[in-house]
């Protein structure tokens, strides 16, 4: 679910900051390449050489800017969180209104392919063994279903004893969205993510709460 509301990557080491406005360019530009790059090809299977050639640079080059392809990977996946970070603003929502940021990230999504795509295939491939972006995922993952779960319960006004079944709601919502950006990249024409993951939250909350909601079904 290509959405900011997760947690960053653990990082050993971070890009080196140039100093000039051209090399700050210059970084910046190899960071949108990888970016494509990756979207299309997955991490392993681009490669440093295909990014320095697309950007005019050795591979040596890219590498003195960011020291490693892993470190590349995850610069780029923190640079998708920056323009997620940026739609949302200053302050998260909670309850219906978090649910509503949902489907609205769910319409944004369909008017940036690349990003979906990145995230897509990414997620993907990070359940590979010693994959760099693995932890990224998990944790990001993590803050997902910790969100989500506590709009639902902010929104149905649930007790306590109900944790089990808002936990396994927000995976159902996590997954149709996820699953709905696949479909999407690959049909685009034939999926509406926006009216299906607002049809499908609605529902969930009738069924958490009908005394709220009314009735499932």
């Amino acid at each position: 679910m290509s959405n900011q509301s997760a947690g960053k990557p653990g990082r050993s080491a971070r890009p080196r900051t140039p100093r000039s406005p051209e090399a700050q360019q210059r970084q910046r530009d190899i960071l949108h390449i990888a970016m494509d790059t990756f979207a299309a090809r997955g991490y392993n299977n681009a490669s440093l050489a295909e990014i320095a050639d697309r950007a005019g640079l050795t591979q040596a080059g890219v590498l003195h800017y960011f020291r490693s392809k892993a470190l590349l990977l995850t610069s780029v996946l923190e640079l998708r969180d920056e323009s997620d970070i940026g739609q949302l603003g200053p302050d998260r929502p909670h309850g219906l209104a978090f649910l509503r940021h949902l489907v609205d990230t769910a319409t944004r999504n369909a008017e940036r392919e690349g990003i979906v795509r990145l995230y897509a295939v990414l997620s993907a491939e990070s359940v590979t063994d010693d994959h760099p972006a693995q932890a990224y995922f998990r944790d990001r993952y993590d803050g997902l279903r910790t969100f989500v779960a506590d709009a639902l319960r902010e929104a149905c006004d649930l007790p306590d004893d109900e944790t089990q079944k808002v936990e396994n709601a927000a995976n159902a919502v996590i997954a149709v969205m996820d699953g709905l950006q696949v479909q999407w990249l690959l049909a685009p024409g034939s999926v509406d993510m926006a009216a299906s993951t607002d049809l499908v939250l609605t529902a969930l909350l009738k069924s958490l709460a009908p005394d709220r909601f009314g009735p499932a079904g």
